[in-house]
């Protein structure tokens, strides 16, 4: 079930109903752990068996990492961990990388990729694997000690508003809330449903229509001339915003209407001054994920500058593989890399230069750093997006105008012309739309009379089927 669809909201209703209709924390907290899996198993049943399986180990590992802080123990349930998740995601990509060396330097190789090793990836393995090793983590290192119930551990990683693709929680952003859960409040539901209802046009109306214009353009990568390749890049940009931006948003208003609080998990990315402020404003909550138990692991910033340079550019290599099976994912995140690196370089050489906060050039600099930003991040969505590496280097040549198309050139309608600009000022101009919504007092608008009301959620609606586009999965579903 995705958000965005009627069955996906006949089951928010039913699951609404049954949580009013409860007068217990334990009719409540039943309720929304079967919901989870419910939820969950509709996707492929078969995959509930390695959920629970990875619930009932990680619970174990946990537990004995409450009584015994052992490095042994962490290293053992990491290992497995992350073992599980490169048998499902990586086994691919490890033979399909073999196959080709094996071609490159004629040793003995299988031609193709066994078809035992093309599992399809269990949905949102990622992320649930993530959650887990957070809290076990956090125990080893001594940041968590509250005790964990069975209940409230399996709640904690499946709450069905953030477990197929985050925001990525630590347990006391969670575990806490989800062990007082309150009967329903119709406030909460209210600023819920607005929330759920922001995300909803962002993925129906933006995100959806865009992917259909995205698709035909990197299906065939030798077509795109230089106007086109830089037109299907932007409207990727535009659209995988759109797209998990929405998402997040449509989690955070579901759980609001439970009495949950998610953090935010975008805020306003695109008008980043720097890549570094693009990785504080994007999928927040795997940047900090990856900074707490991976960067600083590495040493972070307290040691030599050639160090802290290498730590930068493991930890954004590991983040572009941990999107996706493929190299593509990886020279995505070679890229960040070495754009986070050039930021360091630059912030030091305007010390040297003597650049002081606050002064002309330092503002002159800044408002630079806008467009740079945005061009050098849509440039990467090249290799998030594109099929192949083959066909991200083809398009990305193009992009550089090293490559003219090999026949006739996509052409690019009005219609998609007017939807991209439209798309692009709203990605700019979101913080002052959200700013006077805000102001106006979200709330308020419920007691606005019912018939206006009614009347502008039959428009809303209205608008949905005729402009929406053909429903499709999000994107970090894949993840």
């Amino acid at each position: 079930m995705i958000f965005s669809s009627m069955s996906f909201l006949v089951f928010l209703v039913a699951v609404l109903f049954l949580y009013a209709a409860s007068d217990s924390y334990r009719q409540r907290a039943a309720i929304i752990l079967v919901a989870s899996l419910v939820f969950y198993g509709s996707w492929k049943p078969s995959y509930l068996f390695l959920l629970v399986a990875s619930l009932v180990l990680n619970y174990g590992f946990y537990r004995i990492l409450c009584h015994n802080r052992s490095r042994a123990w962490l290293i053992l349930a990491l290992v497995i961990n992350l073992g599980v998740l490169i048998f499902f995601k990586y086994l691919g990509l490890l033979f399909q990388t073999f196959i080709t060396l094996g071609g490159y330097f004629q040793f003995s190789a299988p031609v193709e990729t066994p078809s035992w090793a093309q599992w399809a990836l269990p949905l949102g393995v990622s992320f649930y694997t993530f959650h887990m090793l957070s809290v076990m983590i956090d125990v080893y290192r001594g940041d968590w000690v509250r005790p964990i119930s069975f209940r409230a551990w399996s709640m904690y990683v499946t709450f069905f508003p953030h477990m197929i693709a985050g925001p990525i929680l630590r347990a006391s952003e969670l575990v806490e809330q989800l062990e007082k859960l309150e009967p329903l409040k119709l406030d909460a539901v209210r600023l819920g449903a607005l929330i759920f209802i922001g995300g909803l046009i962002k993925k129906t109306l933006f995100a959806d229509n865009l992917a259909g214009m995205v698709e035909p353009l990197y299906a065939h990568p030798e077509q795109l001339s230089f106007y086109t390749a830089w037109f299907a890049t932007l409207a990727f940009s535009l659209q995988i915003y759109f797209d998990f931006s929405g998402y997040s948003e449509m989690a955070v208003g579901l759980a609001c209407m439970f009495g949950v609080t998610l953090p935010r998990n975008f805020l306003y990315p695109y008008i980043s001054r720097s890549v570094q402020e693009f990785w504080q404003r994007w999928h927040i909550t795997l940047s900090r994920w990856l900074r707490d138990y991976l960067y600083i692991s590495l040493g972070g910033s307290r040691c030599s500058f050639w160090r802290n340079m290498a730590n930068l550019m493991i930890t954004m290599l590991l983040g572009g593989l941990w999107h996706g099976a493929g190299w593509n994912f990886v020279f995505w995140g070679f890229l960040h890399g070495s754009y986070l690196i050039g930021h360091r370089v630059l912030l030091h050489a305007y010390t040297w230069a003597g650049v002081t906060a606050g002064s002309a050039i330092d503002r002159t600099l800044s408002w630079l750093g806008w467009p740079v930003t945005f061009i050098l991040v849509c440039f990467t969505w090249v290799f998030f997006r594109a099929n192949t590496f083959p066909d991200a280097w083809h398009i990305s040549v193009t992009m550089l105008g090293m490559a003219q198309p090999s026949g006739a050139s996509h052409i690019i309608r009005l219609s998609e012309q007017v939807m991209i600009t439209v798309a692009l000022l709203l990605a700019l101009l979101e913080p002052h739309i959200v700013a006077w919504f805000q102001r106006q007092g979200v709330l308020n608008w419920w007691r606005v009379a019912a018939p206006v009301r009614g009347f502008a959620y039959a428009t809303l609606v209205l608008t949905l089927v005729v402009f929406g586009g053909d429903t499709q999965k999000f994107i970090y579903f894949d993840f």
